[in-house]
Protein backbone atom coordinates (compact mmCIF):
# COMPACT_ATOMS: atom_id res chain seq x y z
CA UNK A 1 0.00 0.00 0.00
CA UNK A 2 1.23 3.22 -0.91
CA UNK A 3 2.13 5.82 1.46
CA UNK A 4 0.47 8.79 2.71
CA UNK A 5 2.98 11.26 4.89
CA UNK A 6 1.74 14.65 6.69
CA UNK A 7 4.85 16.20 6.33
CA UNK A 8 5.10 19.17 8.70
CA UNK A 9 8.04 22.16 9.07
CA UNK A 10 11.37 20.99 10.32
CA UNK A 11 13.93 23.46 12.05
CA UNK A 12 17.70 23.52 12.79
CA UNK A 13 19.47 25.87 14.34
CA UNK A 14 23.46 26.87 14.44
CA UNK A 15 24.90 28.16 17.69
CA UNK A 16 26.12 32.12 18.10
CA UNK A 17 29.74 30.63 17.23
CA UNK A 18 28.63 29.07 13.87
CA UNK A 19 26.65 31.27 12.89
CA UNK A 20 28.75 34.36 12.90
CA UNK A 21 25.57 36.66 13.92
CA UNK A 22 26.75 40.23 13.89
CA UNK A 23 24.77 43.50 13.72
CA UNK A 24 27.27 46.21 11.48
CA UNK A 25 26.76 49.16 9.21
CA UNK A 26 26.39 49.15 5.74
CA UNK A 27 27.64 52.32 3.26
CA UNK A 28 25.28 54.49 4.37
CA UNK A 29 25.05 53.59 8.18
CA UNK A 30 22.29 51.90 8.49
CA UNK A 31 22.30 48.80 10.56
CA UNK A 32 22.25 45.24 9.05
CA UNK A 33 21.79 42.10 10.61
CA UNK A 34 24.53 39.06 9.06
CA UNK A 35 24.99 35.32 9.53
CA UNK A 36 24.53 31.71 8.52
CA UNK A 37 21.28 30.30 9.05
CA UNK A 38 22.93 26.83 8.23
CA UNK A 39 26.36 25.17 7.39
CA UNK A 40 26.98 22.69 4.49
CA UNK A 41 27.96 19.50 5.12
CA UNK A 42 28.51 20.00 9.10
CA UNK A 43 27.20 16.70 10.89
CA UNK A 44 24.98 16.93 13.56
CA UNK A 45 23.39 14.39 16.03
CA UNK A 46 19.54 14.89 15.45
CA UNK A 47 17.88 12.89 19.23
CA UNK A 48 20.43 10.20 20.17
CA UNK A 49 21.81 8.70 17.07
CA UNK A 50 22.99 5.57 18.33
CA UNK A 51 19.41 4.54 19.95
CA UNK A 52 16.76 6.80 18.51
CA UNK A 53 18.13 9.43 16.86
CA UNK A 54 20.58 10.18 13.46
CA UNK A 55 22.87 12.18 12.14
CA UNK A 56 21.76 14.53 9.72
CA UNK A 57 24.22 16.83 7.07
CA UNK A 58 22.88 19.59 4.83
CA UNK A 59 24.59 18.83 1.06
CA UNK A 60 25.84 22.09 -1.31
CA UNK A 61 23.30 23.52 -3.18
CA UNK A 62 20.24 22.35 -1.03
CA UNK A 63 19.00 25.90 -1.23
CA UNK A 64 19.71 26.45 -5.02
CA UNK A 65 16.44 25.98 -6.13
CA UNK A 66 14.36 27.48 -2.88
CA UNK A 67 16.34 31.08 -3.59
CA UNK A 68 15.08 31.51 -6.78
CA UNK A 69 11.27 30.60 -6.14
CA UNK A 70 10.49 31.45 -2.51
CA UNK A 71 9.87 34.38 -0.87
CA UNK A 72 11.15 33.75 3.20
CA UNK A 73 11.16 36.12 5.67
CA UNK A 74 13.43 37.07 8.37
CA UNK A 75 11.34 36.26 12.40
CA UNK A 76 12.99 36.20 15.44
CA UNK A 77 12.55 33.38 17.01
CA UNK A 78 10.48 31.60 14.95
CA UNK A 79 7.49 34.00 15.58
CA UNK A 80 5.33 35.34 12.04
CA UNK A 81 4.16 38.36 14.46
CA UNK A 82 8.28 39.63 14.61
CA UNK A 83 8.91 40.01 11.01
CA UNK A 84 12.17 41.64 10.35
CA UNK A 85 12.56 41.05 6.80
CA UNK A 86 11.70 39.68 3.46
CA UNK A 87 13.05 38.64 -0.06
CA UNK A 88 10.31 40.13 -1.95
CA UNK A 89 10.74 43.54 -0.02
CA UNK A 90 14.29 43.68 -0.97
CA UNK A 91 14.70 44.29 2.86
CA UNK A 92 16.45 40.46 3.52
CA UNK A 93 19.14 39.04 1.82
CA UNK A 94 19.79 35.61 0.93
CA UNK A 95 22.46 33.46 -0.42
CA UNK A 96 24.44 30.14 -0.68
CA UNK A 97 28.57 30.68 -0.77
CA UNK A 98 31.20 28.31 0.41
CA UNK A 99 30.21 27.85 3.88
CA UNK A 100 26.08 27.62 3.77
CA UNK A 101 22.97 29.69 4.21
CA UNK A 102 24.01 33.25 4.16
CA UNK A 103 21.90 35.92 5.17
CA UNK A 104 21.87 39.59 5.31
CA UNK A 105 18.85 41.54 6.45
CA UNK A 106 18.27 45.47 6.59
CA UNK A 107 17.15 46.55 10.53
CA UNK A 108 14.13 49.57 10.49
CA UNK A 109 14.71 50.04 13.71
CA UNK A 110 10.86 52.16 13.59
CA UNK A 111 9.76 48.37 14.81
CA UNK A 112 10.50 47.88 18.42
CA UNK A 113 11.82 44.44 18.17
CA UNK A 114 13.92 45.52 15.89
CA UNK A 115 15.45 47.32 18.23
CA UNK A 116 15.35 44.77 20.43
CA UNK A 117 16.84 42.73 18.33
CA UNK A 118 19.84 44.45 18.01
CA UNK A 119 20.43 45.01 21.65
CA UNK A 120 20.04 41.20 22.18
CA UNK A 121 22.80 40.83 19.66
CA UNK A 122 24.94 43.16 21.09
CA UNK A 123 24.55 41.80 24.81
CA UNK A 124 24.98 37.96 23.48
CA UNK A 125 21.36 37.59 24.35
CA UNK A 126 20.64 36.28 20.61
CA UNK A 127 22.63 32.27 20.95
CA UNK A 128 22.51 31.72 17.17
CA UNK A 129 20.57 31.01 14.10
CA UNK A 130 17.52 28.92 12.80
CA UNK A 131 15.82 28.07 9.71
CA UNK A 132 12.44 26.56 8.96
CA UNK A 133 11.88 24.15 6.02
CA UNK A 134 10.06 21.34 4.45
CA UNK A 135 12.33 18.87 2.77
CA UNK A 136 12.19 18.03 -0.59
CA UNK A 137 14.93 15.50 -1.62
CA UNK A 138 16.83 13.50 1.22
CA UNK A 139 18.95 10.24 1.20
CA UNK A 140 19.43 7.93 4.41
CA UNK A 141 22.02 5.63 4.83
CA UNK A 142 23.91 3.97 7.25
CA UNK A 143 27.21 3.28 8.14
CA UNK A 144 29.15 2.15 11.68
CA UNK A 145 30.43 3.97 14.44
CA UNK A 146 32.52 2.21 16.59
CA UNK A 147 31.99 2.87 20.51
CA UNK A 148 34.73 2.31 22.92
CA UNK A 149 34.24 -0.97 25.09
CA UNK A 150 31.49 -2.23 23.27
CA UNK A 151 30.75 -3.58 20.16
CA UNK A 152 29.98 -0.94 17.22
CA UNK A 153 26.73 0.20 16.52
CA UNK A 154 25.15 0.95 13.70
CA UNK A 155 23.59 4.46 12.76
CA UNK A 156 21.66 6.32 10.20
CA UNK A 157 22.99 9.53 8.20
CA UNK A 158 20.34 12.23 6.77
CA UNK A 159 21.94 13.65 3.51
CA UNK A 160 19.20 17.00 3.25
CA UNK A 161 19.61 17.60 -1.16
CA UNK A 162 17.51 19.99 -0.99
CA UNK A 163 14.82 22.20 0.99
CA UNK A 164 11.76 24.73 0.40
CA UNK A 165 12.95 27.69 2.55
CA UNK A 166 10.43 29.18 4.88
CA UNK A 167 11.95 31.58 7.12
CA UNK A 168 15.16 32.09 8.81
CA UNK A 169 15.18 33.13 12.25
CA UNK A 170 17.32 34.91 14.85
CA UNK A 171 17.08 32.29 18.25
CA UNK A 172 17.39 32.78 22.11
CA UNK A 173 17.62 29.35 22.43
CA UNK A 174 20.40 26.79 21.73
CA UNK A 175 19.92 23.69 19.16
CA UNK A 176 16.93 21.09 21.12
CA UNK A 177 17.19 22.91 24.52
CA UNK A 178 15.28 19.74 25.83
CA UNK A 179 14.24 16.00 25.33
CA UNK A 180 11.07 16.70 23.87
CA UNK A 181 12.16 19.11 21.32
CA UNK A 182 14.68 16.48 20.13
CA UNK A 183 11.94 13.84 19.76
CA UNK A 184 9.83 16.41 18.04
CA UNK A 185 12.73 16.52 15.62
CA UNK A 186 13.14 13.01 14.86
CA UNK A 187 9.44 12.25 14.38
CA UNK A 188 9.47 14.77 11.38
CA UNK A 189 12.26 13.08 10.04
CA UNK A 190 10.38 10.31 10.16
CA UNK A 191 7.51 11.43 8.56
CA UNK A 192 9.63 12.29 5.50
CA UNK A 193 11.11 8.84 5.17
CA UNK A 194 8.09 7.26 5.70
CA UNK A 195 9.68 3.92 6.49
CA UNK A 196 7.61 2.25 9.37
CA UNK A 197 10.30 -0.56 10.44
CA UNK A 198 13.10 2.70 11.33
CA UNK A 199 9.65 4.04 13.30
CA UNK A 200 9.97 0.68 14.84
CA UNK A 201 13.71 0.61 15.30
CA UNK A 202 13.17 3.78 17.33
CA UNK A 203 10.30 3.49 19.02
CA UNK A 204 12.21 0.45 21.13
CA UNK A 205 13.45 3.47 22.63
CA UNK A 206 11.18 6.31 22.40
CA UNK A 207 7.42 4.55 22.28
CA UNK A 208 5.96 8.29 22.24
CA UNK A 209 7.52 8.87 18.54
CA UNK A 210 4.06 6.18 17.59
CA UNK A 211 2.23 9.20 18.53
CA UNK A 212 4.05 11.71 16.92
CA UNK A 213 4.98 10.13 13.58
CA UNK A 214 2.24 10.07 10.48
CA UNK A 215 2.75 6.98 8.23
CA UNK A 216 -0.26 4.58 6.69
CA UNK A 217 1.56 2.05 4.76
CA UNK A 218 2.50 -1.32 5.19
CA UNK A 219 6.21 -2.84 5.75
CA UNK A 220 7.75 -3.18 2.29
CA UNK A 221 5.36 -0.80 0.60
CA UNK A 222 6.65 2.13 -1.70
CA UNK A 223 6.86 5.60 -0.59
CA UNK A 224 5.68 8.72 -2.22
CA UNK A 225 6.67 12.05 -0.72
CA UNK A 226 4.52 14.71 -0.08
CA UNK A 227 5.20 18.48 0.68
CA UNK A 228 2.16 20.15 2.29
CA UNK A 229 1.16 23.90 1.51
CA UNK A 230 0.88 24.50 4.95
CA UNK A 231 2.43 23.41 8.60
CA UNK A 232 0.39 20.18 9.90
CA UNK A 233 -0.65 20.44 13.50
CA UNK A 234 -1.61 17.37 14.46
CA UNK A 235 -0.27 15.04 16.99
CA UNK A 236 -2.70 11.85 16.22
CA UNK A 237 -1.46 8.88 15.21
CA UNK A 238 -2.18 7.89 11.95
CA UNK A 239 -2.59 4.21 10.58
CA UNK A 240 0.49 2.97 13.22
CA UNK A 241 -0.45 -1.22 13.07
CA UNK A 242 -1.40 -1.97 17.05
CA UNK A 243 0.66 -4.98 16.84
CA UNK A 244 3.73 -2.75 16.12
CA UNK A 245 3.10 -0.32 18.85
CA UNK A 246 2.39 -3.26 21.29
CA UNK A 247 6.28 -4.53 20.58
CA UNK A 248 7.49 -1.55 20.68
CA UNK A 249 6.04 -0.99 24.32
CA UNK A 250 7.26 -4.84 25.42
CA UNK A 251 10.69 -3.77 24.09
CA UNK A 252 11.19 -0.58 26.01
CA UNK A 253 9.71 -1.74 29.52
CA UNK A 254 11.26 -5.72 29.07
CA UNK A 255 7.56 -7.03 28.85
CA UNK A 256 7.24 -10.72 26.88
CA UNK A 257 6.10 -10.33 23.64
Amino acid sequence: MPATMTTGVETRRLSLADAGVQVRADEDAAARFTGYAAKFNSRTAIGNPLRWGFYEEIADGAYTKTLTEGDARFLVDHDSYYVVSRVSAGSLLLAEDASGLAVDSALDTELSYVRDLKANVRNKNITGMSFGFYVIKDEWNSEEVEIEGADPVQVDVRVIREVRLIEVSAVTFPAYPDTEAEVKAVARALDHRGDLAALEARAHFRPELMDLVHIDREPGGSTRETVPAEPDVSTQPKGIPLDARMRALAARYGLPR
